[in-house]
């Protein structure tokens, strides 16, 4: 079948983190470049993120220190939601955040036929129920549904393991430290190829 909805993650695939990582950086009272290094240290071990704030031995810092803005969109991102759906496709985000953010998507303007999250699903990735509610909201068959992460873990292989079309994006210290790229049906460096990754599957 062809692909009729395709849903993206948010963090690392949309928007890019870098700037949150620094404010958390700032908000813990450690330098960015070690707050990066940190991450990259537990991605390396395929830990959650949330163990940087054990490793560097500092509390967490509670939720809403840091958001997104429209300036962490990566230049490619609005435009290839806009494409794909004036193309017809049903386009949705889906991504674990522990928020509701479809007020933010409204007021970036952002072109989707759905959002969900693990904060509105109640469910996180890399669940299989997670991915299930994906396929349910967009009415659509599992093989005519793409996801696209820049995580292996989180993204990649529990899409393709609920028969979705699983498109890996390579950026982000996930998107370029994780291993088993070679699980994804389909890898990118930018959402500008996805049109024809699309007409071409």
């Amino acid at each position: 079948m062809t692909v009729r909805a395709v849903f993206f993650d948010a963090g690392e695939t949309l928007l890019n983190e870098a700037r949150a990582w620094g404010q958390l950086a700032r908000a813990v009272g450690v330098e960015p470049h070690v707050m990066w290094a940190a991450l990259g240290a537990v991605v390396e071990r395929g830990e959650d993120h949330r163990r940087v704030f054990d490793l560097l031995e500092v509390e967490m810092p509670p939720r809403g220190t840091v958001g997104w803005d429209a300036r962490d969109f990566y230049p490619d991102a609005l435009p290839c939601l806009s494409r794909l759906r004036a193309d017809g496709y049903f386009v949705g985000v889906g991504g674990n955040v522990g928020w509701d953010i479809a007020p933010f998507l409204a007021e970036a303007g952002v072109e989707h036929d759905a959002v969900a999250t693990s904060h509105t699903l109640g469910v996180e990735k890399p669940s299989p129920e997670f991915f299930a509610r994906l396929i349910e909201l967009a009415s659509t068959e599992p093989d005519e549904t793409a996801y696209v992460g820049d995580r292996i873990d989180n993204d990649v292989v529990p899409a393709a393991a609920a028969g979705m079309l699983a498109v890996h994006i390579r950026r982000g210290p996930w998107g370029y430290l994780q291993d088993g790229a070679d699980r994804a049906r389909v890898r990118i460096r930018s959402l500008d190829e996805l049109p024809a990754v699309f007409r071409d599957a």
